[in-house]
């Protein structure tokens, strides 16, 4: 294991826990080659297209980025040192800043290499650099190696979300006549589906496919015993506390910001849960971060956001088409908004934020309420490091919080705070992988006041 100040920040030894590395090897060894193979297999599969749109020019880019991916395959499986960028893009300085950190960490004794780096810094550089093989290689630098698995999750889980929109349409419908307490009880269903949308991840399962078959609604109750820590009354009082009186009469909070993890399914659930905050006047408008290029196999870029939508509009099913439309609008009025900042696809943990992008963190200050999905969030939130499980979500945030937060997530990395005691010991007696199976779940709060 690393030690415990990766940041470089003096963070005080009371909160600190070692980077969690005891897994690093078998990521880097299994995992993440296959996920290059499935790259390298992808862009092949393509030679015929890249020369139909490109000419001889696409079959010398494809052969070339073979190339570059194939020399990175051999240098994670062989524990080469981390190499420094070369693409000149917006980021590459902070990628090549960061390495220099780590390097000045570990002194001249050795070079930062990918067996002995933390996992989470050389998952965010293997990403990274697989942009960079593509980027350094015009016309392709704008293929999304991942855009097969994403389309085919989301219309493999096709039934689950004609569900899921004729369930909205009905809560939307009536949304006027209903009590608070039955307000209440429809924002938690709602809240609950898109976590267990976190469920639905490409990049754990190597890019195989993950989707949604049945109806979540129908699972909601069955699923409850395995949400480990539930904070959904904490979200729903911040909303309401932060409700001000709008030009219609009705009071709302004026912005909820969710940082996004997955496309397909989760996404889908994601917009669902936004829409229905807008339509039931919890919230005047949402706004969305996704990543600025394909990142951890399955996330979203503005194009899944994007051809999401469209693709929902364009469905021969009355109430996903109606809900697309309705979504459609929510862009072109501004009451939805899509964001992407380079932060998101670095290696950088979130209590950099404020030092590392000050921009960001601004921006994230506005929101009423940020809710953050998926693992990799919950790992950049709590530095990936390997905390006590009853150690408090604040305290692992270390200084993180430009805004009340909720993570929302499925368990898949073995990194879990906030239990209470010998929650963990028990769990790890019943089932030993129940850190990494998707099997558990927390809705997790965190408020700047509450420190």
């Amino acid at each position: 294991m690393m030690a415990a100040d990766q940041t470089g920040l003096g963070v005080p030894p009371s909160l600190s826990a070692k980077v969690v590395g005891s897994f690093a090897y078998l990521t880097i060894r299994d995992r993440l080659p296959t996920i290059l193979t499935k790259v390298i297999d992808t862009i092949h599969r393509n030679k015929n297209k890249f020369f139909e749109e490109y000419g001889e020019e696409g079959i010398q880019a494809e052969k070339q980025t073979i190339s570059l991916l194939s020399k990175l395959r051999n240098e994670l499986q062989t524990d080469k040192p981390v190499l420094e960028l070369t693409d000149g893009l917006q980021d590459t300085e902070s990628w090549n800043r960061y390495l220099q950190r780590q390097q000045r960490l570990r002194g001249d004794e050795e070079a930062v290499s990918w067996f002995k780096s933390a996992w989470l810094y050389m998952e965010c550089y293997m990403y990274r650099r697989i942009q960079e093989a593509l980027w350094l290689n015009p016309p392709m630098s704008d293929f999304d190696v991942f855009n097969e698995a994403k389309t085919q999750s989301f219309f493999e889980s096709q039934q689950a979300v004609m569900t899921m929109c004729t369930y909205l349409e009905g809560v939307n419908k009536n949304v006027e006549k209903l009590s608070e307490n039955q307000l209440f009880e429809q924002f938690n269903k709602l809240l609950q589906v898109s976590l267990w949308g976190n469920k639905c991840d490409l990049s754990i399962s190597a890019g195989q496919g993950n989707s949604q078959k049945s109806s979540p609604i129908d699972s909601l109750n069955s699923l409850q015993s395995f949400i480990l820590v539930d904070d959904s009354n904490m979200v729903w009082s911040t909303l309401n506390s932060a409700k001000r009186p709008g030009q219609s009469g009705k009071s709302s909070a004026d912005r909820v910001d969710i940082v996004l993890d997955n496309a397909g399914f989760e996404l889908v659930t994601d917009l669902i849960l936004a829409d229905f905050l807008v339509s039931s006047g919890l919230a005047r408008q949402i706004h969305f971060h996704g990543k600025s290029f394909p990142w951890f196999v399955s996330d979203v870029t503005a194009n899944d956001f994007q051809w999401t939508i469209r693709q929902t509009v364009a469905a021969n099913h009355k109430w996903m088409s109606m809900s697309g439309v309705q979504w459609q609008n929510y862009v072109k009025e501004g009451v939805w908004c899509y964001h992407d900042h380079p932060f998101w696809t670095q290696p950088h943990e979130f209590c950099d934020m404020a030092a590392d992008a000050p921009d960001l963190y601004s921006t994230l200050q506005e929101a009423d309420l940020v809710l953050l999905k998926g693992d990799l969030n919950y790992r950049k939130l709590t530095g990936d490091r390997d905390w006590d499980h009853t150690i408090g979500f604040n305290t692992a945030l270390r200084g993180f919080g430009p805004a009340p937060l909720c993570s929302l997530r499925t368990l898949k990395a073995n990194i879990q705070v906030g239990l209470q005691p010998g929650q963990g010991e028990k769990l790890t007696s019943q089932d030993p992988n129940w850190m990494t199976s998707g099997k558990y779940a927390v809705i997790q709060f965190s408020s700047p006041k509450s420190e």
